[in-house]
């Protein structure tokens, strides 16, 4: 026993020797900048942080969308003002993309104005109907609460060529439906198909992670309130409807937020497993920053920071009316 003692206080001593060697210097600190001052020291480095590598890049972009030319450096770039959010923004209608100067932002904005409900939309949805499938006392709930978390694990890359393989003209769906009998088709080469495949492949491949958050959200809920429920003779729906979903309010309003920054930030899955086609079918906003920017020639960075800014202004505008609409309903 002593000496299973010695051992652990050996250890204690171990972890503990970097803590104690840097007291003699955290006691000096405070004496320097006083103990009120404290909380800044410990948020300093977190705060170069967020500096170097949040606000900065952001300066970067808004003096890079005020600049023309292919140069790199900003010194090298000439100031052209307003000249490419007037590029992006000129269009004669707004509906119609081919009349726009910059048609495949539009067609792009397009695409995105129909792929991010669509996608959110049946995220949520799908995120919650498993979360409540997973919450119910079943046989093998933690195998399939890691068959579900699963793909989020998976690079976006690794998703994207698996599907490309399965929805491709020799892939496994048209080898299945040949073997059945049925006729296959060229899932990524027809638009709408495409469209349709871009929606699915993204939501199988991130909805485990929103399920994760509506499942704890569910957890939290108390036992007690089912049961008086329960006693209550209150209906399956009428259960969901008048205490579950109350209480998930605050965690839906979460996943919404999260799966609209998502969804509209959607580039890897799609650039990988349709490259924005057949034709711009398939291309959102990242995409055509992507291509701008970085893909095309020559490159013009401006154009592809002014597009990013413009869809960080929509992100933010959109994010402040939802909280907004949030507050209202709680407040309600």
């Amino acid at each position: 026993m002593p000496a299973r003692l010695d051992v652990a206080e050996i250890g204690h001593q171990i972890i503990t020797l970097p803590a104690r060697a840097m007291e003699p210097l955290m006691a000096g600190l405070q004496r320097l900048v006083g103990i009120k001052r404290m909380p800044w020291v410990f948020l300093l480095p977190n705060l170069v942080a967020v500096l170097l590598f949040c606000l900065l890049p952001v300066f970067i972009n808004i003096v890079f969308s005020l600049t023309g030319s292919d140069r790199l450096y900003p010194a090298e770039r000439p100031f052209v003002g307003t000249a490419n959010y007037d590029i992006l923004l000129a269009c004669q209608n707004y509906l119609d993309p081919a009349s726009c100067k910059a048609d495949l932002f539009w067609r792009a904005v397009q695409n995105s104005m129909i792929f991010v409900p669509i996608q959110v939309v049946g995220m949520v949805t799908v995120s919650t109907i498993a979360a409540l499938c997973l919450n119910r006392s079943l046989p093998g709930r933690g195998f399939f609460r890691g068959v579900f978390f699963f793909p989020v694990m998976l690079s976006p890359v690794v998703v994207a060529y698996t599907w490309q393989w399965i929805l491709q003209r020799n892939g496994a769906l048209n080898g299945i439906l040949s073997w059945a009998g049925l006729p296959g088709s060229n899932w990524l080469a027809d638009p709408q198909s495409a469209f349709f495949w871009a929606i699915f492949v993204t939501i199988w491949a991130h909805m485990g992670f929103y399920t994760v958050i509506i499942l704890a959200g569910l957890q939290a809920i108390p036992k007690d309130v089912y049961e008086a429920a329960k006693m209550d003779s209150a209906s399956n729906w009428r259960t969901f409807t008048a205490i579950t979903l109350p209480l998930l309010k605050p965690i839906m309003l979460v996943v919404f937020v999260l799966c609209i920054i998502r969804s509209v930030q959607t580039f890897d899955e799609l650039y990988v497993l349709t490259g924005g086609g057949p034709g711009s079918a398939t291309m959102l906003i990242v995409q055509y920053i992507y291509e701008v920017g970085f893909a095309v020639q020559p490159r013009n960075f401006g154009l592809a920071a002014s597009a990013s800014l413009l869809l960080g202004l929509v992100l933010i505008l959109f994010t402040a009316v939802q909280m907004l609409l949030s507050r209202k309903s709680n407040n309600g």
